[in-house]
């Protein structure tokens, strides 16, 4: 019997890549998708998931190739820090379409295959969607509006047995934080009741959870933030 196939976004570096990993060595056949190269994954589509004809084309691809998917992960992101005065409409439209659309994009192209599985789907969303933050607002409201599509969507399928859910990472020690970002700053770190960043692997660990055991959950956001959020 071949290994259940889970599709996961942004799998070429940071969380995604983790995620990855993780869901490989629970025995999934993990395919990436993702708009920048990911040699250390054998199964990859360079795509951009805000795109959902090419979304729906690469999921399709991998049907075709590695069989009907079982679990989907919406890791892929876009971040940047900026007052809300200087957003631009074509920075704002950026950021809802890589989170919300790519969180949507992904949900369409895998739902039959999920209903027909009872499978699984995880997004990743942020604390700032919870909590906001200074220079974050077109960031935090896409990531709010995926913790929205997520419970919606959990309440539509759960009685045909699809399960969906999020975790809710805070700032994590990726190349997406900026080195001169000021959750880096020994002020900010000190205000964290854990005192630190939180690692892509314990963000993975838990998306890893909710794909594996969580079997009881769905419409759940599971916070990774060392505390940023209590």
């Amino acid at each position: 019997m071949s290994a259940p196939l889970a599709l996961v976004t942004g799998g070429a570096s940071g969380i995604g890549a983790e995620v990855v990993t993780a869901l490989t060595g629970r025995g999934y056949t993990v395919a990436c998708l993702d708009r920048n190269p990911a040699p250390n994954v054998e199964h990859a589509v360079a795509v951009d998931i805000s795109d959902g004809p090419a979304v729906a084309a690469a999921v399709a691809e991998l049907r075709d190739r590695l069989g009907p998917i079982s679990a989907a992960v919406n890791s892929a992101g876009h971040y940047e820090m900026i007052p809300v005065a200087d957003i631009t409409a074509e920075g704002w439209r950026t950021m809802l379409r890589v989170h919300l659309g790519g969180l949507f994009n992904l949900a369409r192209a895998c739902l039959p295959d999920l209903l027909e599985s009872q499978g699984t789907l995880v997004a990743v969303t942020s604390e700032l969607a919870v909590g906001g933050g200074e220079g974050d607002a077109h960031y935090a409201a896409a990531k709010g509006a995926v913790i929205g599509l997520v419970r919606s969507l959990a309440a539509e399928v759960a009685g045909r047995g699809v399960r969906v859910n999020a975790v809710a990472p805070g700032p994590t020690d990726t190349p997406l934080l900026a080195a001169d970002n000021p959750c880096r700053t020994p002020e900010y770190l000190n205000s964290l009741p854990l005192r630190r960043l939180t690692t892509p692997r314990e963000v993975a660990r838990c998306v890893e959870y909710l794909v594996c055991d969580a079997t009881f959950s769905t419409g759940e956001v599971v916070n990774v933030n060392a505390g940023a959020v209590i």
